[in-house]
Parts: C-alpha cells; sequence; structure tokens
C-alpha cells in the first residue's frame, strides 16, 4: 500500500501544482493584478511547489539526506536528462541572457551551497551542516536573482512575450478559483507526505540510502513538470522556453528550496553529496560547453543525446555508490 501510495504521491503533487496555479492566476487576474507579477510570483513558484513539498516535509521528519538529494538530483536531471530529450526531440537555439546570465548565476548558486555546507571544514566544528544562517544567505541571494528578473522583465520585448504566455490563463468563477487552492494545496500537501513515506520505506526495504532515492526516484517525479513543458516547448520550436525552464528551475531549487528548507530546519549534510554537487557542476559547464561548440549558440541532437548519456552513466555510478 505504501508503494502505491507513493506512486499516486507523484500524481497528487503534479496536479496539485497545477490547480495551484491556474486557481491563484486566476484570482490574481480577477483582482486586476499584473500579468507581469502573475508570471513572476504565482506561475514560477507554482511549478517548484513539488520539490518544495518534498524537501519540507522531508526536512520536519530528519530526513534531509532525501532532501538534499531530490534537490541535487532534480538539478541534474533537469540538465542531462530534461534538456537532453528536448534537443534529442528539436535542436535548441539558445537566447544570449541565458548563457551569459541565468547558467552563470546557476553555476554559482550550486558552488556557493558547496561552500556553505563544507564551511565546518575550516573551522573547529564537527559535523557537516547547511545551518539556518547558510539558509538566510541563499534566501539573500534569491531575492537578488527576482530583483533583477523583475527588471529584465520590464523591458518591453518581455512584457509582451509574458502577456503572451499569461493569456493562457482563464478566468475562473472565484468560487472555483478558490476550491482549486483549496483542492491544490491539500493534494500537494498529501502528495508529498506519501512520497517522503514511500520513499523511506522503499530505502529501508531495499537497504538503499535515502540520498540514493531522492538523487533517483523522488528526483525525477518531482521534475516531471519541467520535462513535460521543455519536451512540448521544443517540439513547438519554442526554444527559450524550453531552456530557460529548466535554468530557472535549478536557480529555484538551490536558492529558493534549499534556502527555504535550512531555514525552517538545518540540514545535515554528507560528505559523499559533494561528489553530487560537482555532478551539478559538471552538468552546468556542460551545458555552457554544448551552446559554445553548437552552432549559432544552439544544443544539437548530437549533444542532447550526449547529455542523456552522461545521465545514464552518473545513474550507473548511483547504483555502485550504493
Amino acid at each position: 500500500m505504501v508503494y502505491f501510495l507513493f506512486l499516486i504521491g507523484f500524481v497528487l503533487l503534479i496536479k496539485g501544482a497545477d490547480f495551484l496555479v491556474e486557481g491563484a492566476s486566476s484570482l490574481a487576474k480577477r483582482n486586476n493584478i499584473p500579468e507581469l507579477v502573475i508570471g513572476l510570483t504565482i506561475v514560477s513558484f507554482g511549478t517548484s511547489m513539488p520539490e518544495l513539498i518534498v524537501n519540507l516535509l522531508a526536512s520536519f521528519d530528519g530526513s534531509s539526506e532525501l532532501a538534499i538529494g531530490n534537490i541535487l538530483g532534480s538539478n541534474i536531471a533537469n540538465v542531462l536528462l530534461i534538456l537532453g530529450v528536448a534537443a534529442m526531440i528539436r535542436p535548441l537555439t539558445i537566447h544570449k541572457s541565458i548563457y551569459f546570465t541565468e547558467v552563470p548565476i546557476s553555476l554559482f548558486a550550486t558552488v556557493m551551497v558547496g561552500f556553505l555546507a563544507n564551511a565546518n571544514l575550516f573551522v573547529d566544528v564537527k559535523g557537516l551542516t547547511l545551518s539556518r544562517y547558510d539558509g538566510g544567505i541563499l534566501l539573500f541571494f534569491f531575492a537578488l536573482f527576482m530583483t533583477y528578473i523583475y527588471v529584465v522583465s520590464k523591458s518591453k520585448q518581455s512584457i509582451q512575450e509574458e502577456a503572451a504566455s499569461v493569456e493562457t490563463i482563464s478566468t475562473l468563477p472565484k468560487g472555483r478559483s478558490i476550491a482549486y487552492i483549496v483542492i491544490g494545496s491539500l493534494a500537494l500537501f498529501l502528495g508529498g507526505k506519501w512520497v517522503v513515506d514511500g520513499a523511506f520505506e522503499i530505502a529501508l526495504f531495499f537497504g538503499l540510502s535515502e540520498t540514493f532515492i531522492g538523487l533517483t526516484v523522488v528526483a525525477v517525479g518531482t521534475s516531471l513538470p519541467e520535462l513535460v513543458t521543455s519536451a512540448v516547448a521544443a517540439r513547438k520550436g519554442q526554444s527559450d522556453m524550453a531552456v530557460g525552464n529548466v535554468v530557472g528551475s535549478n536557480i529555484f531549487n538551490i536558492l529558493w528550496i534549499l534556502g527555504l528548507s535550512s531555514v525552517i530546519r538545518p540540514l545535515p549534510f554528507d560528505i559523499v553529496s559533494n561528489s553530487d554537487i560537482l555532478m551539478v557542476i559538471a552538468s552546468s559547464t556542460l551545458l555552457i560547453v554544448a551552446i559554445v561548440l553548437g552552432r549559432k549558440a544552439s544544443i544539437g541532437r548530437l549533444m542532447g543525446g550526449i547529455f542523456v548519456l552522461t545521465y545514464v552513466a552518473y545513474l550507473a555510478y548511483l547504483v555502485m555508490r550504493g
């Protein structure tokens, strides 16, 4: 029964996020909140809700390995698996701001987490951890990132693109909007609880570490919304959306979700997870290399295949590591 609820939990996480975003966006639109603000807040935060809920519940349960593994695994899967699959569907042309700004920001955020998590190695303190102070630093940089996004989005072209994307949001009756928000929130909570409980039981039954389950099953499961969004965007030729969705999600995961999780409850950090941080850094570096080597700043089908094969090799390494 636990395993069945584990699978149902992923469905509830994904659909719960959809309901919450649709209801909250509709309610905001009915109250004349600018479309740009809706896109930057409700929609952006809503797509990160599955990872956030899983991490918060894992943190409260004391499953720090699952919480950290989920974020690092999601970021690795986002670049290698999701962008790889998207590029294999259709070569991705990359906008200049993505590889000059967003990808370096994602890389910087990952390096910062690695430094903060290992800071105790340089002082006379036993054990590695992401403390509340560290979480505060991550949230501070997240606030700076959101400010940057807001300023950039105020350009005429960005406002037009944002408005076009938000126009697809239907204006629902007020009662239905509120119902969607309530249903979405409940689905997210139940789904997150069942995923966390199921991950713990699977790790216990098969003798696997919570880190392994977080890096693989949970990470891929919570990244399904990004996979679907990027694959559909690639098929339609919307490269900026496919790549921006992934890179933006990675920044949200590191600065917002991991920052908030460690502020709520400090996360003990296993030194073995440093290899996973290095993999996040390597995947972001590979993305930059792919863009530089690609024709006219793009990721071709060949590089997409290399991304996917690299992810498969990483999974094999995780199995060998245990």
